[in-house]
């Protein structure tokens, strides 16, 4: 009896104690989660506000390794050819990262950091561009780093105009890859001394204004270029305009470089088929960062699509496209190398051997801008009438609208842009998109825009030198004057010193094959049209 009343008594004192246990670990382990985020957050304050002895990756200068750099050197890739791997966040350092991510609407461009991007000599194929020009430093500066991005590291210039004047060539001779030749006095009594001026691939185009001139011309300067591009060790040469864009699709990477490194050795030249620019408004000012449409060409269409299709995509218009429908080539730098005019090179001593790329292209953004119906008609002296404009112009588009430059008020210049240029029809533009006519392209816009936020362009122009040297301001001054003589005047003294019977005279050269040297010259052609063999077959 007794040992029982003791056991009852006893129950209530352990009944009573563990309540009070439980909650103290209750307490503990509140206060527990409550400290350790706390701590942790502070931890990382710390970490980010000293720099936490994480390297910054904007400073390219000072880092092996970059991301912003071109796959196969030591860094990894330029932006736009991530892959999901190279993407995944990383921990950024330094204050000044907030206004470099400000400064860009896009995750794969976060920054540029060094605008020169650091690319190592020894990366392979070098590639390299020329071009002929007069165009400002707000079309030239985002043509060339969108390149720079996609793998070319070189380019020679042959400016004129605006692109010759201090203010645009101080800026231009500034940026490493780039050589910058002007056309001077100097310049074309070299090129009087080419062989071209002796042979016959070209002759059809001598003694003719405007776009026959213009031909000529980057004709002589493609051949210099292809010295310049051998002494300087390139690999590959492509000559572009300053409105056209390689688009290297069909890679792992959105590059150039990875595109002809995967050409086969024995291939001399690639096609690149051209895309045309579809605007959408008529008050673009920036087609590279507004144009997201483009018409594909005939190359990279099924037959059937293409004829079955053409009366609704040419609009009215003269041609499938509104200008030429040939493509670009890249050569492969090699002995005997020519041009053959503006769209191909050829060979002294062989046929090449050349491909054409399935999916890679030229976008070519041609009358983008209301502003280019008054340019063109400004740079060319010849009479708005439907015979005299067939010695000027070699496409009939390019003929309507120079005499309709050069005839028709703003106003109704304006509305036949909006009729011929814009694609205003909605359903008819859907009609199209889904039918594969008609095809969206972004990669140029994001990278433009990229480099854009990201500050480059103006780093450029802000880092120039402030004056030209002696010598290269009055080739300037030289270069640029010469494209504002008036047009009657400058065409006769640009047949560099040769004559009629000089040019007509035999050539004197080494004996090579007759199919290879005669190769007439590749104008800019327009695509096939429903008169063609193929669309009586399709």
């Amino acid at each position: 009896m007794p040992s029982h009343h003791h056991h009852h008594r006893s129950t209530p004192l352990l009944s009573s104690s563990a309540p009070t246990s439980s909650q103290s670990f209750l307490s503990k382990l509140i206060v527990l989660l409550t400290v350790l985020p706390l701590s942790l957050a502070l931890l990382a304050f710390v970490l980010q506000w000293r720099g936490g002895a994480v390297s910054d990756p904007t400073i390219a200068t000072t880092v092996s390794t970059s991301r912003w750099a071109p796959h196969g050197s030591q860094h990894e890739v330029f932006p736009g050819m991530e892959t999901l791997a190279s993407l995944a966040p990383k921990v950024h350092s330094s204050s000044s990262d907030c206004s470099s991510l400000v400064r860009s609407a896009s995750p794969s461009f976060p920054y540029y950091g060094e605008w020169k991007f650091g690319i190592e000599t020894n990366l392979k194929p070098k590639i390299c561009i020329t071009t002929s020009t007069s165009a400002g430093l707000d079309q030239i500066l985002p043509w060339m780093f969108y390149h720079k991005v996609i793998g070319v590291t070189d380019f020679f210039l042959f400016v004129e105009g605006k692109a010759a004047s201090p203010n645009v060539s101080r800026v231009l001779e500034s940026i490493p890859g780039v050589k910058v030749i002007y056309r001077t006095r100097e310049l074309e009594e070299q090129q009087s001394k080419s062989r071209i001026w002796n042979e016959t691939w070209l002759s059809s185009f001598f003694y003719k204004p405007c776009n026959y001139e213009l031909f000529v011309k980057q004709s002589l300067n493609m051949e210099m270029a292809i010295v310049m591009a051998r002494d300087a060790g390139m690999d590959w040469i492509l000559h572009l305009d300053t409105d056209e864009l390689i688009h290297p699709a069909g890679t792992s990477e959105y590059s150039l470089r990875r595109l002809l490194l995967d050409v086969p050795s024995n291939v001399d030249m690639v096609v690149f088929p051209n895309y045309e620019s579809s605007v959408e408004r008529d008050d673009i000012k920036d087609p590279f960062s507004e144009v997201t449409m483009f018409k594909k060409n005939y190359d990279h269409l099924p037959k059937d699509t293409y004829f079955g299709m053409y009366k609704e995509s040419t609009r009215g218009n003269p041609n499938y496209f509104l200008t030429y429908g040939n493509g670009k080539s890249v050569a492969r730098i090699q002995d005997h190398l020519r041009p053959n005019g503006a769209h191909r090179w050829h060979n002294y001593m062989k046929t090449p051997n050349e491909i054409k790329l399935e999916e890679a292209a030229v976008l070519h953004y041609t009358y983008a801008k209301f502003s280019d119906l008054t340019s063109r008609r400004d740079r060319c002296g010849c009479k708005p009438t439907k015979e005299d404009v067939k010695r000027c112009f070699m496409l009939e588009f390019d003929r309507s609208a120079f005499i309709i430059a050069s005839t028709a008020t703003e106003e109704e210049m304006l509305n036949w842009y909006r009729e011929h240029v814009v694609w205003g029809d909605k359903e008819l533009k859907m009609k199209l998109l889904r039918k594969g006519i008609l095809t969206r392209i972004y990669a140029p816009m994001v990278i433009v825009q990229g480099l854009r936020e990201s500050g480059v362009f103006s780093s450029v122009i802000t880092s120039a030198p402030n004056t030209l040297s002696r010598d290269k301001f009055l080739a300037s001054i030289d270069s640029s004057n010469s494209s504002r003589t008036d047009s009657s005047k400058s065409h006769s003294s640009r047949k560099i010193g040769r004559s009629r019977d000089n040019q007509a005279s035999a050539r004197k050269v080494l004996e090579i094959d007759a199919i290879a040297s005669h190769q007439v010259a590749v104008p800019p052609l327009s695509p096939p049209g429903p008169e063609t063999d193929d669309f009586v077959k399709a």
